[in-house]
């Protein structure tokens, strides 16, 4: 890009919002998702069964990629950004009951939120509580012997309820992140813009960026400020630490 005498342009601030293992682990669970979800389509809607057919197949995939779906956040633990952004989507801050209000009465940007708003803190724990719920009672509809007190017939009912409100909810997650570039963005490069941070995690920036006046940091490489994914202040977002991809 060229610049014009007495003016120059530098490259737009852009702040670390993921790292790498955090971005994999989101990958694979969506992937994952989404392979039982189709799976269970599948078997269930008689014009997708006729379409795709050998139903034998379809129903393996349906249970192995339903059991291996907690896998990559297991394997996640291993990174210490990982686990910081867990503790954070497990705990609701005060900030985050104004950011609720401002939603019920369909307030304009900005609310308040640190790395994540509640909306997203609530998402997390409904999908971390259904997942159990899916994969134990699929378990009793594939070994119908293990616990002889809970009929098939209350696993299934129980099954197909679950899974009829996580599409809701998934398809509510897809929906929300389509109107918002800039978040798909950090779930795909792991860096956001500055002000769009500002604007929608307030909480988050001022509690982990000591902008100084100037939040372009030429140690990062051009336009980018010091990776705060991981590490944790007082009040639970990520303290700056200018440090690689945060494994």
């Amino acid at each position: 890009m060229t610049s014009t005498a007495g003016s120059t342009r530098r490259p737009e601030p852009l702040l670390r919002r993921f790292s790498r293992a955090e971005r994999l682990v989101h990958r694979a669970t969506a992937g994952l998702m989404l392979l039982c979800v189709g799976a269970a389509a599948c078997l269930y809607f008689p014009p997708l069964a006729q379409l795709v057919g050998r139903r034998h197949l379809v129903v393996v995939v349906h249970e192995w990629s339903g059991l291996l779906l907690p896998a990559p956040v297991l394997l996640g633990l291993a990174s210490r950004a990982f686990r910081a952004d867990l503790r954070r989507l497990n705990r609701l801050a005060p900030y985050d009951r104004q950011w609720l209000r401002a939603v019920g009465r369909r307030a304009p940007d900005p609310r308040p939120a640190g790395k994540f708003n509640a909306g997203q803190k609530i998402y997390a724990g409904w999908i971390s509580g259904a997942v159990p719920v899916m994969t134990f009672t699929g378990l009793l509809m594939w070994f119908t012997g293990v616990l002889p007190a809970i009929s098939r017939t209350s696993a299934i009912f129980v099954h197909d309820l679950t899974a009829v409100a996580i599409a809701v909810v998934v398809l509510g997650h897809v929906r929300m992140a389509y109107r918002d570039p800039e978040a798909r963005r950090g779930m795909r490069t792991g860096f956001v813009r500055l002000d769009w941070a500002k604007t929608h995690h307030s909480r988050w920036v001022a509690g982990s960026v000591d902008i100084g006046g100037d939040p372009y940091d030429h140690r990062t490489g051009p336009g980018r400020l010091p990776d705060v994914t991981g590490g944790r202040d007082g009040r639970g977002e990520g303290v700056a630490r200018a440090r690689g991809a945060g494994w």
